[in-house]
Parts: C-alpha cells; structure tokens; sequence
C-alpha cells in the first residue's frame, strides 16, 4: 500500500470512527460524514488519474454533487432539530416520540 492510499484509508477510517463512537452532537456526526465523502472524493479523483480513463472522469464530480447534497440536508435537519428540540444532541432526539 502506497503512502497516498494509506493517508486516504486511513483518513476516511477515522472519521468512521468517529462517526460510531463520538456521537453526542449532531453537527458533529454531519462533519464525520463530510470528512468521509472528501476522503472518497479525492481518493477517486487519483484513481482515475492514475487509470488515465476518460470514461470514469465524471465520476468524482457526480460524488461531489451528492455529497454537497447530502450537506444541504444534513444542514436542514440540523436546523429544524435545533428548533424543534431546542439541541442538537443526539441523546435526546427518539424516533418513536416524533
């Protein structure tokens, strides 16, 4: 494994990590979730780079474009938890009482 490809694992295997173990804060999870999908970005973006393929180039931009969409939303949730709930701490958010 090259130094690059062990920064990217190992990158998207923290904010895993951080995404399983640290979840008191919703923003917290929802920058997680973002450092997970920049690592992929940019982990796809050398790899067809490397491949010298046209035919997968649009791939990492269609990535972008549903990660930037998966913010919006996340952001959005954010906000009307915040709202609703007053917090965004997830120890007090419950499905069943929605």
């Amino acid at each position: 494994m090259t130094p690059v490809h062990f920064a990217f694992s190992s990158a998207f295997m923290l904010g895993l990590t951080g995404l399983a173990f640290h979840r008191t804060h919703l923003l917290s999870a929802l920058l997680c979730l973002e450092g997970m999908m920049l690592s992929l970005f940019i982990a796809l973006s050398l790899w067809t780079l490397q491949l010298g393929s046209t035919s997968l180039s649009a791939a990492p931009m269609l990535l972008l474009a549903f990660s930037a969409c998966e913010a919006s939303a996340g952001l959005a949730l954010l906000v009307a938890t915040s709202r609703t709930h007053g917090t965004d701490h997830l120890q007090g958010l419950n499905l069943l009482q929605c």
